[in-house]
């Protein structure tokens, strides 16, 4: 067993015990100058590059903890530390838990309630914040913090300068639009789930299937959930869940919390982009609530949590069960009406005299079309005689206006041989054939001489 101890210029040292009367130190990156100083903190005055013989003051761990959070405290009570948050935690104590990180490396950090309440911004993961504070070490497990008193903000990490980039080029082709969303089936039969089979996610998700809807058929299709060829296999896995025959019902992607680069394959661009084209609906359940991945932004749901998917992937079969006795309690209510309603149309029905007594109906209705009949009749005389003594009268104004009524007063038609009437004198000749009709006949004359009554 080694114990770990530092130097004020951040060398680092084991100490191995060899038995309990002496002990060898094993110097990593030691340089001569700095002999002296680790002496002094292990209790020594002699050189430390060779195993003495002499009994040396014995330190126990927390002993050793507590000197090396002295000498920390003493070297480093206030120092500046740019870097970019990461695992941000808010419990309820009040306490902002995270770390501050760079491309190489990364140290702890913690924010007291107090100095929290007082912050002019909300810490978030992928921020690029300035801290000034404290190194302590936690004497119980022998690591160490940076207390942090003070915090300015310096933007965003390239991480989130990458996301918000790629957010961006992604919405403005619509990939986010609510449109493109497809509804969640309420009570899918198949789902395949594409995470790592061994994750907690999977576990947790199928707890809370399994105890809501267990006759449900849950599909695992393996993949890396962290890593450089994450993104690809979760690319590929959504392609075959989308392929598969039959056809799952829902498809779930996920994996459990982690920091921003952990879930980072969740935003790239070619998991977006197979979650967008896939025919069959995407619940994404990517790390916790705080968690925000541009594969939530496209799937058509985001569950906060993997268990959260099993909520909206399937219902509660107890509620179910109430629902449809609810439902079932409601149509027996409604045909029971229906069959009330039914029975006493039916008894009014049968009350009415056509029901009762249908000879009579009968009789009534034989009466009222012998009487019909007889109006008819009368009408149709009626009717007769009007036309009759109408056609009297018609006929009198027409004799009365008759040539042949004409001619029997004494007056003759004469016509020549082409069937024009003579009007005049003039439209005849000497000579000329003429026919005259009178009442009672007609007769055929030659002109021989013609005399006007102008001359």
């Amino acid at each position: 067993m080694f114990f770990t101890a530092l130097t004020p210029s951040g060398m680092e040292y084991q100490v191995r015990p060899l038995s309990r009367d002496t002990a060898t130190v094993k110097n990593r990156t030691m340089e001569e100058e700095e002999l002296p100083l680790f002496a002094a903190i292990a209790g020594s005055s002699n050189p430390v590059s060779e195993p003495t013989v002499e009994q040396p003051d014995v330190l126990s761990v927390s002993e050793l903890n507590s000197l090396a959070r002295d000498v920390l405290a003493e070297r480093f009570a206030r120092v500046w530390v740019a870097g970019e948050v990461a695992d941000l935690s808010r419990p309820a104590s009040g306490h902002l838990y995270f770390s501050l990180k760079d491309d190489q490396a990364t140290i702890r950090a913690v924010i007291w309630r107090n100095t929290a309440q007082r912050l002019p911004f909300d810490l978030a993961d992928g921020q690029q914040i300035l801290c000034c504070g404290k190194i302590d070490l936690y004497v119980v497990r022998g690591s160490y913090q940076l207390v942090v008193n003070r915090v300015e903000s310096q933007g965003q990490g390239t991480l989130q300068q990458a996301f918000e980039q790629l957010r961006r080029d992604l919405e403005s082709e619509g990939l986010f639009a609510a449109e493109h969303k497809k509804p969640i089936p309420w009570l899918p039969q198949r789902i395949v789930f594409v995470t790592s089979p061994t994750g907690a996610a999977i576990r947790d998700f199928l707890e809370v299937v399994r105890r809501r809807w267990s006759s449900v058929n849950v599909v695992i299709v393996p993949v890396r959930v962290q890593g450089t060829t994450a993104a690809s296999e979760i690319a590929n896995g959504i392609h075959l869940a989308n392929q598969m025959q039959p056809p799952p019902d829902l498809i779930v992607t996920g994996r459990g919390g982690g920091s921003m680069e952990d879930l980072w394959c969740f935003n790239d661009e070619q998991v977006v982009r197979a979650i967008f084209n896939c025919s069959i609906p995407v619940i994404s359940a990517v790390g916790h609530e705080i968690d925000v991945t541009l594969a939530d932004l496209v799937a058509d749901r985001r569950a906060l949590t993997p268990s959260e998917a099993g909520e909206i992937a399937v219902p509660q079969e107890s509620e179910v069960r109430s629902n449809l006795m609810v439902l079932r309690q409601r149509l027996v209510t409604l045909l029971q009406a229906r069959l009330d309603a039914a029975r006493q149309r039916l008894k009014l029905l049968c009350s009415r005299p056509v029901l009762t007594n249908p000879h009579e109906g009968l009789h009534l209705r034989a009466r009222a079309v012998d009487d019909l009949e007889k109006e008819l009749a009368r009408g149709i005389e009626l009717a007769l005689q009007q036309g009759r003594e109408q056609m009297s009268v018609m006929a009198a104004r027409l004799s009365a206006l008759s040539p042949l009524e004409v001619l029997q007063r004494g007056y003759s038609v004469t016509q020549s041989s082409e069937a024009t009437v003579v009007r005049s004198i003039a439209d005849i000749q000497i000579g000329q054939e003429l026919h005259t009709q009178l009442a009672n006949g007609k007769f055929t004359s030659i002109v021989e001489s013609l005399e006007s009554d102008l001359n």
